[in-house]
């Protein structure tokens, strides 16, 4: 009897399901009457406390609960433990639950989006005990709400009051009638949870004889906003200063804005699909969010001038270029890129040899190319001199004739 009268003080001073809780396990015990005597008993050694009225769609009550759900790890036997999210709307006291596997600000937001499409409208004020994932600062005058949260909220045109509340009693209520099971999935537990909530919502409750899904259809359900066209998509905001290399990073990756920003301070909104970047308020720069590969996403649109063109430049552009002018011109600029340690080093040689080849006919920047890859002249230097002192020509495979001069001694010379 006395953990049933416990049990009742956290289900919020309320008999009903703690009597029902102590008849299954003493069947011929205090009828229902008696047990309620009892608690009125138990309830005057209490704190005293404070009734509120709540019109209807006005507020909703919302915190987890501070006890835990176990799930376990159907392979390992490992036990790891899941939040519970309760919102209760005011007037009606109509309830929403669902498990969760922490209280980050996802899951706390999309705990939310869930309650209102389960409510199908939203009341006017939202109430969270003070959760460090929706409030930064906690204060009775000036409380400092999340910039996350505060974009849900507006985007749902819900307001945020940071308070106190008492969801507790429906807490106790599903965490009283799970107690007794074993889950192995989050999923599992939530199917449970949809269960128990299907029951307390539509008991009887004994002071107003209606139920409280008849109180959300009749009253509460009429008052409430309509839901938006779209549901709300969990996105997180932070500060973050523009980089010389005009870049931003978010979470190990960084994505460009215009270079103008350079040391500017601007807004990322970061979501599961998207990166946005605001500067001032107005949207500045827009990438499809990364998650591996290359940690740099570059709008060719946000680099300077000078910038862009070097983007440009690839191996494979180069080798095209050298092809458009003939084989030897494509083997002259593949042999300067292998023989760099980098490719990039020779980016510069190939555009030199480029300004040099347009002054002169596709047949001779042919036979350069080739006398270049034969001699080993991979520089601009080497091509510039082949191209000047007119030693394009390849050497002939056959042995060149010798001249006859007056100064060239012959054979007999030597005898």
């Amino acid at each position: 009897m006395g953990r049933a009268l416990h049990r009742a003080e956290e289900a919020g001073r309320h008999a009903a399901y703690p009597w029902e809780e102590y008849r299954s396990v003493h069947p011929d015990g205090y009828g229902y009457s008696r047990f309620c005597e009892l608690f009125r008993g138990f309830e005057q050694r209490l704190s005293p406390t404070m009734r509120q009225e709540h019109a209807a769609g006005d507020k909703a009550f919302v915190d987890y609960s501070g006890k835990r759900v176990p799930i376990v790890d159907r392979k390992t036997g490992e036990v790891r433990e899941a939040e519970l999210f309760v919102g209760v709307l005011g007037a009606s006291s109509y309830t929403f639950a669902e498990a969760t596997w922490t209280q980050t600000l996802p899951d706390w937001i999309g705990s939310h989006v869930r309650m209102f499409a389960f409510f199908g409208g939203v009341p006017r004020l939202i109430v969270p005990d003070n959760l460090k994932s929706g409030v930064n600062r906690a204060s009775f005058h000036d409380p400092e709400i999340n910039r996350s949260y505060g974009m849900m909220a507006s985007h749902y045109g819900v307001g945020v009051l940071p308070a106190r509340n008492a969801v507790r009693f429906a807490q106790s209520c599903i965490l009283g009638r799970l107690r007794k099971q074993t889950f192995f999935s989050l999923a599992e537990a939530n199917a449970a949870i949809a269960e128990v909530l299907a029951r307390i919502n539509d008991h009887v409750m004994r002071r107003l004889g209606v139920s409280r899904r008849h109180l959300f259809e009749t009253v509460e359900h009429p008052a409430l906003a309509s839901l938006p066209a779209e549901d709300y998509e969990f996105a997180e905001w932070r500060l973050a200063r523009v980089s010389t290399d005009y870049h931003v990073e978010c979470k190990s990756f960084f994505y460009s804005v215009p270079h103008a920003l350079i040391r500017q301070q601007v807004d990322i909104r970061a979501t599961a699909r998207m990166i946005e970047i605001f500067h001032r308020g107005k949207r500045v720069a827009l990438h499809q969010r990364r998650y591996g590969g290359p940690r740099y996403g570059t709008d060719p649109a946000h680099m300077p001038s000078s910038h862009r063109r070097y983007a440009e430049w690839t191996p494979d552009r180069f080798r095209r270029w050298g092809a458009t002018i003939g084989p030897e011109t494509e083997g002259l600029i593949t042999a300067i890129l292998a023989s760099r340690p980098h490719p990039e080093q020779g980016f510069r040689t190939c555009l030199g040899i480029l300004r040099l080849y347009r002054e002169i006919p596709r047949e001779r920047a042919e036979t350069v190319s080739a006398r270049a890859v034969e001699i080993g002249g991979l520089t601009c230097k080497t091509i510039a001199s082949l191209i000047a002192t007119h030693k394009g020509a390849r050497h002939s495979t056959e042995p060149a004739a010798v001249m006859e001069h007056a100064n060239l001694r012959g054979p007999r010379y030597f005898h």
